[in-house]
């Protein structure tokens, strides 16, 4: 059972189809890579638990995307040094399931780049608990992040979409990062039942305080809601004109500045995607390099409308 958002109108057929035309004939927006600024590596989809609504369908049998090697890793650290890059996240699967995670962080800290962890902070994280503390001891605090999955303040709502005793489990190795001074996010999901964006930070305030947790309840970045995302579900298509109408700019969007590495499974070398969101759409895949990869990206996918266009978010800071 998941608490999301009901679909309520299936996604038109036609829709999303065209990478330069909508369904109705009008020109589609794309984004241009202003500035390479963050690189994300997928470690592999493989995962400790199974998420009722994750978007990349992670769990401990899904290996479509295989865990990448620290080695791999180091060859686009070194191109990106040609590129504006300030920070590498993380994101699975989780993480820790990848037996090359801690290298590749001693790698991104040792450039002076900033590292984004997306973690469940569940056993697999804890396992590495000497080796981060290790970390946090050479390299201090400062470029060393760990953004924790917490669905939900309410523990039953959040085992609803992670499993029974998957918050308590998160809460203690939240508590455990937090007792040991490293720099923490929160990435909870909005959209669970009536819960406005105000009820559910202040809900997640009272969970902080009461836990002793150093995370601004109030600070998008720091905890950070995202949409719910469902590519069943219709939503419109982004045309040109949608620029000036919703009165964004093509720059905000997270396609502008990042790009993902993915390794898919029997595949000889990595590939690099447009966005952390569609793993699984080759559409998306635009190259084996950065350099490659440095193009234009259609927005051709109904997570382009729901997650970034609409509902204004990014994996990023």
């Amino acid at each position: 059972m998941s608490l999301r958002s009901q679909t309520t109108t299936p996604l038109l057929p036609g829709k999303f189809q065209d990478p330069d035309w909508t369904l109705k004939g009008e020109r589609r927006a794309s984004v241009a890579l202003a500035a390479l600024e963050t690189l994300w590596f997928n470690t592999g989809t493989l995962c400790n638990i199974t998420c009722a609504n994750c978007y990349i369908e992670s769990s401990p049998r899904n290996d479509a995307l295989v865990y990448l090697t620290a080695a791999e890793v180091r060859g686009y650290l070194d191109e990106a040094a040609g590129f504006p890059v300030a920070e590498v996240g993380f994101t699975g699967g989780e993480p820790f399931m990848n037996p090359d995670l801690v290298p590749m962080l001693e790698d991104v800290l040792s450039r002076g780049l900033r590292a984004l962890v997306l973690t469940n902070a569940m056993q697999p994280m804890r396992r590495y608990a000497a080796p981060l503390l290790a970390l946090r001891d050479r390299h201090g605090t400062g470029n060393l992040i760990l953004r924790v999955s917490l669905d939900h303040h309410d523990a039953a709502i959040h085992d609803l979409e992670r499993g029974a005793g998957s918050f308590a489990r998160t809460m203690e190795g939240l508590g455990w990062l937090a007792r040991e001074g490293f720099q923490l996010h929160v990435a909870g999901r909005a959209g669970f039942g009536a819960e406005d964006e105000a009820a559910m930070r202040a809900g997640f305030a009272r969970l902080f305080a009461a836990h002793g947790i150093p995370v601004d309840a109030e600070d998008p970045v720091a905890l950070m809601l995202f949409p719910e995302m469902d590519e069943g579900r219709d939503v419109p298509e982004i045309t040109e004109a949608c620029w000036g109408i919703l009165k964004k700019s093509p720059e905000s969007m997270m396609c502008a500045s990042s790009r993902m590495v993915v390794k898919r499974k029997g595949a000889e070398r990595p590939a690099v995607l447009a966005c952390t969101l569609l793993a699984y759409d080759e559409r998306f895949e635009l190259g084996a390099t950065l350099t490659e990869a440095a193009r234009p990206v259609s927005l051709n996918h109904p997570h382009c409308a729901t997650f970034c266009v609409l509902g204004g978010a990014a994996c990023s800071r």
